[in-house]
């Protein structure tokens, strides 16, 4: 592993979301291509982009900046499965699971923002 970001277990669990939401989005209609599903798709891979672009040659303080844009990205993706479900895109069971697991990422982050202050 040659880059810090690849030995981060949050960056690992956000790449495999990004995966996961890719997966889920492809059941949506072809009507939210250009809306919902674009939106999810950029919002969860926005996570694991931002913990690597700031986690590498750069300051904490701007490390900490990178992790609140992934920090958010993260909540985009929880409203994103919110408006899924309000559309009948996906089951309870998949948003839990969704949920559950942005839930756990976005603590992850925030834990990693508080050994950088």
């Amino acid at each position: 592993m040659a880059f810090k970001f690849e030995k981060l277990n949050v960056w690992k669990r956000a790449v495999e979301l990004s995966n996961q939401v890719d997966i889920l989005t492809k059941k949506f209609p072809k009507e939210e291509v250009y809306i919902l599903t674009s939106q999810m798709k950029r919002a969860a891979d926005s996570i694991s982009l931002n913990i690597a672009e700031g986690s590498t040659g750069q300051t904490n303080k701007e490390f900490n900046r990178f992790l609140s844009f992934a920090l958010r990205s993260g909540i985009e993706v929880v409203t994103c499965l919110y408006l899924a479900k309000g559309r009948n895109l996906i089951g309870e069971e998949e948003f839990v699971r969704f949920y559950d697991e942005l839930t756990e990422i976005v603590k992850m982050i925030q834990a990693l923002r508080n050994t950088l202050k």
